[in-house]
């Protein structure tokens, strides 16, 4: 089943989220030397800063010079460009940090052209693969009003890359969304990965929601990953998204 946590002040949800992530860093450093951890870009990027930085109970909690921060998907875009995710983590989170602190993160390269031909874009993605550990400790995601996440959309024209099952990182050359291209984590990812945390706020996600929860469209991504990996997902939502939502099943 998966575990839904739904919330009616966002000051509770940011600090359960960021309780959930320390507990899942202290989880894996009791076992290996590293938190190997996944981001994704939009609202998600605002959260993880409200309840790993400005969250002062928690601040002192996070072992950052223990993490290997990885990105679930990128576009592909200069690091420096506004679409681009590493560059909203950087701003908004690890330019927060204190100067000394040092946090090894692991992000596209854009030294490779970026010029939308395939060959290159393929290599963007090959490239990030090889970099990738075998599995990853904790992978947070977001949900767009489309139902999609990491790079995956919903629709048959994008069903390439749900189908996929050797690349683990695949080029995502027809997102719906500006930019069109990009990279993205495959399911075989998301299989190995510790544990999957979704982070879903905001009355533009009510539809969504009800369309997840309450209807099951397996036609959607995130169900899709809801029915595999249930055992290992958790939701944070705001009861704002999920004010449509009635069922109490999980």
């Amino acid at each position: 089943m998966v575990a839904v946590r739904v919330f009616s002040e966002r000051t509770a949800l940011t600090h359960q989220l960021g309780e959930f992530i320390v507990r899942k860093q202290d989880e894996a450093l009791l076992k290996n030397p590293y938190f190997k951890v996944s981001i994704s870009g939009g609202s998600l990027i605002n959260a993880l800063y409200d309840c790993l930085v400005a969250d002062k109970t928690l601040a002192p909690k996070v072992e950052w010079t223990k993490w290997q921060v990885y990105f679930s998907d990128e576009r592909i875009v200069p690091l420096t460009h506004n679409d681009s995710n590493y560059g909203t983590f950087k701003k908004d989170v690890l330019d927060k940090l204190p100067s000394a602190v040092q946090v090894s993160v692991h992000h596209m390269d854009d030294s490779l052209p970026l010029d939308g031909d395939a060959q290159s874009n393929n290599k963007i993605a090959a490239e990030y693969e090889q970099i990738l550990p075998e599995s990853l400790d904790l992978v947070l995601l977001g949900c767009g009003p489309d139902g999609h996440t990491c790079s995956l959309f919903p629709g048959e024209k994008h069903q390439y890359l749900l189908r996929e099952t050797t690349k683990r990182v695949a080029w995502c050359h027809d997102s719906p969304k500006p930019p069109s291209d990009r990279i993205t984590f495959t399911l075989p990812v998301l299989k190995e990965a510790g544990a999957l945390c979704f982070v879903a706020e905001g009355s533009s996600k009510q539809d969504i929601m009800h369309d997840i929860f309450d209807l099951k469209n397996e036609q959607l991504p995130t169900v899709l990953i809801n029915k595999l990996y249930g055992g290992k997902t958790s939701w944070f939502v705001n009861d704002e998204a999920f004010a449509k939502v009635q069922t109490q099943t999980f």
